[in-house]
This record gives C-alpha cells, sequence and structure tokens, in this order.
C-alpha cells in the first residue's frame, strides 16, 4: 500500500501510517498533548493498585510514598529519554532497535515487548472491567467485554485520537483525583499514617522497584505517541513534558493508593475498584466516578494496543522486508493482540492483585537492558545518526543480526537473575539482601557500561547525518559515513 498524501492523511479520520516515517508534511500537534497523554496514562486505577503494593507488600506509608517518588523521578528520566526520540527520528521506537539489534535481531525484544502489551492490557481491563459493571450494573465479565469493544475501536483510529482522548481523560482524572483526596483528608486522619515510620530497606527498594518499573515499562512504545511532533521540536522540552505528565500523573495515582491500602488493609485486595469508590461516594457521585475509572484506563489500555500493533508490524516487517501493511493486516493485529487480553483478563481476575505484582517486577528483567542498549546507542554512540531506509533492509547498513546488541542484552538479563525477588522466580542473592529486588538496577547499569565499551571498539559503519527516505544522498551515503573504532 503506497504511504497517504499529506492531504489524503487530513481527509481521513482513520490513521493509515504504522511502522514507516513519518514526513515533515504529516507532522502535527503541540508539546503540551505529550504531557496531558502521558498525565492521562497515569491517573487511572492500575497506578492506583501499584502503589497500594508497597503497603500490602509490608512498607509503611511515609517511607512508601519517599520510595515510591524516588523511582518515579528515576524510571521517568530513563523513560522520557526514549520519548524525545520521537520527534527526531518520525519513527515508532521499537523499530529504532535495529539499529542496536540487527533487522532481525530486534524480534528477540520486541516479542518480549508483545507480552508485556497483553499484560498490562490484561491487568488493566480487569479492573475497568470492575468499574463499567458496577457503572451499568452488570457481571464483571460483561463489564471486561464491553470494555475491550471500546479499545479496539480507539485504537482503530488510531494516533489522533488518542491525543484527543488523551486531553479528555487528563481533565477527568484531575477532577476525579481531586474529588477523592478531598475525601480521604476529610473522612480519615492522615496525618496519623504518616506519623507510623518504621524504615526497612527492603519494603523502601521494593517501593522504588514498583514506581521505576512502572516508568520504564513505557520505554519501549513512549515515542510512538511523539513521532508525529515536527522535526523542529526541542528534545530537550519534549523530555521535560513527558517526563513531567508521566511523574506528576504516577506519583499522585500511587500516593492515593498507599492511603488507600493503609486504610482498608485487607479489604482492599481484589476489590480495588469498590473500596476506591466507596471512600466517600454514593448515588450519582459513585456513578461518576465509576466512569472516571472506566474512562482513565482507556487511555493507556489505548496506548498498550495501539503499541501491539507497532510491535507486530515491526516484526513482520523485518522479515518480509519491506513497511507496507493494508488496514485489514492492522485491523488484525489489533483484534489479535486486544483478544489475547481480554482472554487473559475473564481467565485471571480473581487473583489480579498477586498475580500483577509478580508480573511487573519480573517484567524489568527483559526491558531494562533494552532500554540501556538503545539510549546509550542513541545518545552517545551514534547519536541519532540513523539510516531511516536501512532500517527496513536486511541487506543494508544494519544486517540482519547485530551480535554485540544481542549479546550485550542476554548478558543484561542473567547478570540480574541472582538478584530478581518475583511469584516467577527468586535469585540466590536476595536472601542475602533481606529480601531486597536490586535487579533493575544492575540491568540497567551493567549492560549500559559493557554496550558502550564494545560498540566504541567495534568497526561499525554510520551516516555523518541522519538519513531520511527519499534522501537524495541516500544512494551516495548508505555505505559511506564514520566508522566507529577504537
Amino acid at each position: 500500500m503506497a504511504a497517504p498524501t499529506h492531504e489524503a492523511q487530513e481527509r481521513t479520520v482513520v490513521e493509515r501510517r504504522t511502522i514507516d516515517y513519518i514526513p515533515d508534511a504529516e507532522r502535527h500537534g503541540h508539546l503540551i498533548s505529550q504531557f496531558t497523554l502521558w498525565l492521562a496514562a497515569n491517573l487511572q486505577i492500575t497506578a492506583i493498585v501499584t502503589g497500594a503494593l508497597a503497603v500490602v507488600l509490608g512498607g509503611d506509608v511515609f517511607w512508601s510514598l519517599v520510595g515510591l517518588l524516588l523511582g518515579q523521578v528515576l524510571g521517568g528520566a530513563v523513560m522520557a529519554l526514549h520519548g524525545a526520540q520521537g520527534p527526531q527520528l518520525g519513527l515508532p521506537q521499537m523499530i529504532s532497535s535495529r539499529v542496536q539489534f540487527g533487522v532481525y535481531g530486534a524480534v528477540i525484544p520486541i516479542v518480549l515487548v508483545c507480552l508485556m502489551y497483553v499484560g498490562f492490557s490484561a491487568s488493566g481491563t480487569v479492573l475497568a472491567g470492575q468499574a463499567v459493571a458496577q457503572l451499568l450494573h452488570v457481571g464483571d465479565e460483561a463489564g471486561i467485554v464491553l470494555f475491550t469493544a471500546v479499545i479496539v475501536a480507539f485504537t482503530v483510529f488510531g494516533y489522533r485520537l488518542i491525543h484527543t482522548v488523551g486531553r479528555i481523560a487528563s481533565v477527568i482524572g484531575v477532577i476525579a483525583f481531586v474529588y477523592l483526596f478531598a475525601q480521604l483528608l476529610i473522612g480519615h486522619d492522615v496525618g496519623q499514617l504518616l506519623a507510623i515510620r518504621h524504615f526497612s530497606i527492603s519494603s523502601f527498594l521494593l517501593a522504588i522497584s514498583l514506581s521505576a518499573s512502572w516508568q520504564i515499562a513505557f520505554g519501549p512504545y513512549v515515542a510512538d505517541y511523539s513521532r508525529y511532533l515536527p522535526r523542529t521540536t526541542s528534545p530537550r522540552k519534549t523530555f521535560w513534558l513527558i517526563g513531567a505528565g508521566s511523574v506528576l500523573g504516577a506519583q499522585t495515582s500511587m500516593t492515593f493508593g498507599v492511603f488507600a491500602a493503609a486504610l482498608a488493609g485487607k479489604q482492599f485486595s481484589g476489590h480495588e475498584v469498590s473500596f476506591v469508590v466507596g471512600l466517600g461516594a454514593t448515588g450519582a457521585i459513585a456513578a461518576l466516578l465509576y466512569f472516571a475509572i472506566a474512562f482513565g484506563k482507556i487511555t493507556i489500555t489505548t496506548l498498550n494496543a495501539y503499541g501491539s500493533v507497532m510491535s507486530v508490524a515491526t516484526i513482520v516487517s523485518g522479515f518480509r522486508g519491506d513497511n507496507r501493511f493494508s488496514q485489514r493486516g492492522r485491523l488484525a493485529y489489533v483484534v489479535v493482540m486486544i483478544g489475547a487480553a481480554m482472554w487473559l483478563a475473564l481467565a485471571g481476575r480473581h487473583a489480579f492483585l498477586k498475580e500483577f505484582s509478580s508480573f511487573i517486577l519480573f517484567l524489568l528483567a527483559f526491558f531494562t537492558p533494552w532500554s540501556a542498549i538503545n539510549l546509550v546507542d542513541y545518545y552517545f554512540i551514534t547519536r541519532d545518526r540513523y539510516d531511516v531506509p536501512a532500517l527496513y533492509d536486511p541487506n543494508g547498513r544494519y544486517g540482519r543480526w547485530n551480535a554485540t546488541g544481542i549479546a550485550v542484552y542476554v548478558i543484561g538479563v542473567v547478570v540480574q537473575l541472582p538478584f530478581i525477588s518475583s511469584g516467577f522466580y527468586t535469585g540466590p542473592f536476595v536472601d542475602r539482601l533481606g529480601g531486597t529486588d536490586i535487579s533493575w538496577i544492575v540491568g540497567l547499569v551493567v549492560p549500559a557500561l559493557l554496550y558502550f565499551w564494545l560498540a566504541r571498539r567495534a568497526q561499525r559503519s554510520m551516516p555523518a547525518h541522519l538519513i531520511l527516505p527519499h534522501d537524495p544522498a541516500h544512494a551516495d551515503a548508505k555505505w559511506e559515513g564514520e566508522t566507529v573504532a577504537k
């Protein structure tokens, strides 16, 4: 399918592009939409549950809040550095991994990204389904199915609608949280909770890991939602607005989750939505809060679904050797990925909290090495001098497999194993560290340093500047440029 013209893009409501480069004529939007999108993506019930885990799993209120904030800042910086790549490259996030892993090799982390999309979508759909069920007075199963149908529709329309929904959801989310915090402060002695301070290094690091992993998990798709911004957009401003929206939204939600879990105790687990709404709302107000919870989940679940289309398309295009996708094929990807998430939500809705905790912590082992490699390469090795046409050519500059990137990625996963503590696996060093999980720190630092050292010494050809599709210099520059060697 030929790439649509700018005029066609303006006339059609449904987005037509997938993983192809966004030319300057089709760039649009303003940086404020990045702030509202990521604020809305984090002002939602799953973030509340994630914050609650810091208390449910043994932390006190004060140190949980401090740990969560520290993790937000650290993870949010990593996430926003990925997002700043979008306007400069005009590409979805994961296709740029072909620079570090090769056209075929990039499939390794992308397959794991797809699992992430399905997992997060499923966990979010459980909570959104509860809200829809309460709002419409139907069963949880029907609520999950109805919510899924809305996500399919929103994902099909694509980029423009996603940002529009983000702006609306950010306003609704702010209003809802102002009301909920007001009810919390009026009806309960929050100061008494903050006064209880029993510092535990393991609980403190757990809180950091929960919020850091929450932020880092956005990394594989954050640039998908900034790639249409004009190429002249400031990377620095892009970084700050994406990071500010995500950190502010997540910390607000998780702070509320910490207080909710501390007040509810065992009543919170398994009844997250009804407890949050029941803090101070009945009748029409309760209905509005259920609506706010469901609408808040639309934003993040649509991001997951849309990102899954980008990832599956990237996998397929790598082996097919082109970037052309029909609207019918795009719709099929949407239905398959969201359908899988719905099935998991229906099957696992009764054991959500425990399974979600294990999932989000174990997830770090596979995404922190990818994040470290991608950021080091983009900001310190290639310094955004990408050959965009070569990203779609297995015989091009980046080749089929990049042994350096793949080897460092595998090492980055393996070195974390002794430090992982989750329901899936617990490493041998965890007990020696008092039950503390520091795998995400190891998974960022070791691959970053190792990749920087190896990439600087590898014989690797790179262009002298960013090469774009239809660039007249592309034919001459394809195998020219700087060779990195030490």
